[in-house]
């Protein structure tokens, strides 16, 4: 059964011995949610030619309609590297053959945590909307991801990530 990405309602969750424990909420001292009980990666896949690749978000999902980096949940005992590489292939056929590792970027907050993984696409690739969580996904110039209306975490840490692309 397919789920439309338009919907306001989300898909249902696996249940029972079939859901990862790290697909959850964390709330913070401030009552703000946060998904991913063991903290959350996304992968900044970038292409010299074609920028960045942005996932248009799902209208149910956390700052739905906004565009942000293909991502979520780590499961326990995963590495950010790991978990932005399967995010990012379940999301969107990243091919995690064709990237190369550039540099991560964590936002810790103490009860959890965020980690973008920049990656170098060596072979520019056609992304494929994989699941429920996208509306879209499309390659962006890096000088025009700023005119897109932004997840706010993404929107907030894109300036010091396009800085380290561009002067490598």
């Amino acid at each position: 059964m397919t789920h439309d990405p338009l919907s306001s309602t989300p898909p249902p969750l696996p249940t029972g011995a079939a859901r990862d424990p790290g697909d959850a909420w964390v709330e913070g001292p401030n009552g703000q949610r946060y998904w991913g009980r063991f903290g959350a990666a996304g992968l900044l896949a970038w292409h010299p030619e074609a920028g960045i690749l942005l996932q248009h978000r799902a209208v149910w999902s956390h700052h739905g309609g906004t565009w942000g980096l293909p991502g979520g949940a780590r499961k326990q005992h995963e590495s950010a590297h790991d978990a932005a590489l399967r995010e990012a292939y379940e999301e969107a056929g990243v091919p995690a053959d064709d990237v190369t590792p550039l540099f991560e970027s964590e936002l810790d907050l103490g009860f959890w945590s965020y980690t973008t993984v920049a990656v170098k696409v060596e072979r520019l690739f056609a992304p494929i909307v994989a699941d429920a969580e996208s509306v879209a996904l499309r390659w962006v110039p890096i000088d025009e991801v700023d005119a897109l209306p932004l997840h706010p975490g993404f929107s907030n840490s894109w300036p010091a990530l396009k800085a380290r692309l561009v002067t490598g």
